[in-house]
């Protein structure tokens, strides 16, 4: 049987109370997404250079993918969420936007994520978050719509190469 998360929105007094720290995330680690990595989200969901500023917080029993032992963290969520879960912008406005989230499931390990270099099943990490609290709406907008642009220019290019 499985459990379905259940997410609430939530104020930032809560939130915070909940989540500020990163000693409030489960398992045996914690750390953050590497630069690199976190221009790579920004690259796969079409956002322009270093528009992501929060750090992105992950946590688990293990910080690398079995297989290849690259250091797993939110690139292997959101390319696994990509199309499958989530869209571009859903997973833009979670990342940037003032709403903040809290899953209220038991502190298991997040299914379906993969390894974004290898494809392995990631099955270690039990919770991310990220810590924009001051990122201003109309910016987000602004880089949502930005993204929406880039997305409809390369369908555009897609169906001429057909």
């Amino acid at each position: 049987m499985t459990t379905r998360t259940q997410t609430h929105a939530v104020s930032d007094e809560a939130f915070r109370a909940v989540y500020d720290s990163p000693a409030s995330l489960p398992g045996r680690y914690a750390w953050l997404t590497r630069e690199a990595d976190v221009r790579k989200i920004e690259e796969l969901l079409g956002m322009p250079n270093e528009t992501i500023g929060a750090p992105l917080w992950v946590s688990g029993d293990r910080k690398r993918c079995p297989n290849c032992k690259r250091e797993t963290n939110w690139l292997d969520i959101v390319a696994s969420a990509l199309g499958q879960i989530h869209g571009l912008q859903m997973i833009a406005r979670v990342i940037l936007g003032e709403q903040k989230f809290v899953n209220t499931d038991a502190p298991r390990a997040i299914a379906g994520l993969k390894c974004y270099q290898c494809g392995a099943a990631i099955d270690n990490l039990r919770r991310f978050k990220c810590h924009n609290w001051a990122y201003a709406r109309e910016a987000m907008l602004k880089v949502i719509q930005e993204m929406e642009r880039r997305q409809g220019s390369q369908r555009a290019a897609q169906r001429k190469s057909k």
